[in-house]
């Protein structure tokens, strides 16, 4: 049995951060969040990264990130473009925003020859999620049996704005049934809420609600069927929204879920989430990262 990838996709346009936040320094030594990443998942056992970039991005990222870590693991580059689509379709005039997640998984495809991670570079995952996946991937599974690391909704809000999150849905068998995204989740009077009508109304949600960090353990036989349903998402959505609709990993999962093709099985953490949705939550972020390395979880300088 091969072992396991870790696919980290870092090709988002960071929109709402403001720029490219995947390589925004967060400590002293101009560490980003990808390098705690591929720290933690060294630890855990990995040892090779895929990196799914734009072409353009490439040299920033190997200048910033990609020689500090090449000495410590496997590394290779994949590349997220527009242009990669099937036969017989072409780019929307004025379309700029990427396909989406499962896309980007696509155009790694040929590097991914053995059960995977798969995680967003800006977000921070905490050593015990990079354990618990790569011992799950370790272990012998089917191909229709997937992983998927779940957080506690309180560990994961921001101080500032709302998030979007997929509240986990769980079955007594610990596998998952159902992945429910909620856009625009935010803290409120010391719990939490989600809205869908521009907070007119709120829902409750509980802070022990486990949610989805887009942290899932894959068998290679997703690639084929992000493949194999990529014209039909392509034909449903161009024409109604053409310029920004994307191609999403949870809900093909979520398809494939309830298809009755793959289990998911959820593998609960305590780790608190990180990240930089907005630009407010850099400096809180930060301050995170120095109390863990007072705390001696991580050195000073990760790659000396």
């Amino acid at each position: 049995m091969k072992k396991p990838i870790l696919l980290i996709m870092a090709a988002g346009m960071g929109s709402r951060f403001g720029g490219p936040k995947q390589i925004e320094p967060i400590d002293d030594h101009d560490h980003v969040i990808l390098d705690y990443s591929v720290f933690d998942a060294v630890r855990a056992g990995f040892e090779k990264v895929v990196i799914i970039i734009k072409k353009e991005m490439e040299q920033d990222f190997e200048e910033r990130v990609g020689k500090r870590i090449r000495g410590h693991v496997q590394l290779e580059y994949a590349f997220q473009s527009l242009d990669k689509l099937p036969a017989g379709y072409a780019i929307p005039e004025g379309r700029v925003k990427p396909w989406g997640t499962a896309h980007a998984i696509l155009c790694a495809k040929d590097k991914l020859d053995a059960p995977f991670a798969v995680l967003n570079a800006d977000d921070f995952y905490g050593a015990d999620a990079y354990r618990k996946i790569y011992e799950f991937l370790s272990a012998e599974h089917t191909e229709s049996e997937y992983a998927m690391v779940g957080y506690q909704l309180g560990n994961t809000l921001s101080d500032f704005g709302s998030v979007a999150r997929g509240v986990c849905e769980i079955g007594p068998d610990g596998k998952l049934v159902t992945l429910t995204e909620r856009l625009k989740i935010e803290k409120r009077d010391g719990a939490a809420a989600f809205t869908e009508d521009d907070g007119a109304t709120y829902t409750p949600l509980a802070l022990d609600t486990l949610v989805s960090m887009n942290l899932f353990g894959l068998q290679k036989s997703v690639l084929d069927e992000f493949e194999n349903r990529f014209p039909a998402f392509l034909d449903e959505n161009l024409p109604k929204n053409p310029l920004k609709c994307e191609y999403l990993l949870p809900r093909v999962l979520d398809t494939l879920m309830q298809e009755g093709k793959i289990s998911i099985e959820v593998l609960e953490t305590s780790a608190r989430w990180h990240g930089i949705t907005n630009r407010p939550d850099l400096p809180i972020l930060k301050a995170a990262i120095q109390k863990m390395k007072d705390e001696g979880q991580y050195p000073d300088e990760l790659w000396k």
